[in-house]
């Protein structure tokens, strides 16, 4: 059974029901084709996330009255919807949605599409307007060009343990093959990057970047044998100069400017074994904060990335 109020579109407007399709037992996220499993955790995922819509927008009411002349940001081609966090840090801190790029102090483009052609700014002060491709294989391309050692390989030629990854935004889909082995239509293939040590646990370190910079950073714990899940045991924030050295900032900044990237999130790996970073996937989009986050950190990372977000769109605001 399908229950799609939409049929055959993906509208990222009105009705928020539109983005989605139930079919199947899972939930599909038509901007994106990403599924969910439709069971407990969901649900409980998604009240948790409502408190936290709730919040956003009654500390948004109040940032209004004490500063109402906030910044007005248009989003094109798609305003955002709430569960991305660029909707939370605007509403944070009183900035509004511009109806035209006519009315606004800055504009942004915001789609969800892995490779789009983003359109002509239209606003002098333009975000994101250069980020047109975010796949797996772009984005392993950009790292060794920013970062000088690679992470793709040649699943034809390498031997060994690999991850292979689907190419798309947020699939979600990564697993260990064996090399070499043929090449899968529409995969990508990269180093496995160990970032376990003898405790069996596996970080990643999911780098939130306003103007280009690291802001704030999640550090997300896993059992290593779950390395690909979405779900993960703890999440804690931390600010970057906490988890990466002046050098490893200065590269990250370095990576953002090579993708054209001003706001983002970065999926970033430390490999236990030779301290590098390995940047393994990027969101432009990103969703979130992690439900798991306690609420101090839930609004404190919110406030952090609201501040950045109004100083890169209106620097004098």
């Amino acid at each position: 059974m399908a229950i799609d109020f939409a049929p055959g579109r993906n509208t990222q407007a009105g009705a928020w029901v539109k983005d989605f399709r139930l079919e199947e037992g899972y939930i599909h996220v038509k901007s994106t084709g990403v599924r969910i499993k439709n069971d407990l955790q969901l649900w409980s995922d998604i009240f948790r996330w409502m408190t936290y819509y709730a919040f956003v927008r009654a500390h948004g009411f109040l940032a209004s009255l004490r500063r109402p002349l906030g910044p007005r940001i248009w989003f094109t081609p798609h305003q955002p919807r709430p569960w991305y966090i660029i909707w939370a840090a605007t509403v944070w801190g009183g900035m509004s949605f511009a109806r035209s790029p006519e009315h606004a102090d800055a504009t942004i483009y915001f789609e969800d599409q892995t490779k789009a052609e983003p359109p002509p700014p239209r606003h002098a002060r333009a975000f994101n307007f250069g980020v047109g491709d975010v796949s797996k294989s772009y984005v392993a391309r950009m790292m060794e060009r920013a970062f000088g050692y690679p992470l793709a390989i040649d699943p034809e030629t390498y031997h060994g343990a690999a991850v292979e990854k689907g190419e798309g935004n947020g699939v979600h889909d990564g697993r260990l093959v064996q090399c070499p082995i043929a090449p899968a239509p529409g995969k990508a293939y990269q180093r496995v990057i160990k970032t376990e040590g003898a405790d069996g646990w596996a970080y990643d370190l999911r780098t939130a970047c306003v103007g280009g910079r690291p802001i704030a950073v999640y550090v997300k714990q896993k059992p290593a044998a779950a390395r690909f899940s979405i779900q993960n045991t703890s999440v804690v924030v931390k600010a970057p100069e906490e988890v990466f050295s002046p050098r490893e900032i200065a590269q990250l900044q370095h990576f953002c400017a090579v993708m054209k990237l001003d706001w983002g999130g970065l999926d970033v790996l430390r490999e236990r074994e030779s301290g590098r970073l390995y940047v393994v996937d990027v969101n432009k989009t990103d969703t979130g904060p992690a439900v798991v986050l306690s609420w101090k950190d839930r609004a404190r990372v919110t406030k952090l990335l609201s501040d950045a977000l109004r100083a890169m769109v209106m620097p004098s605001a």
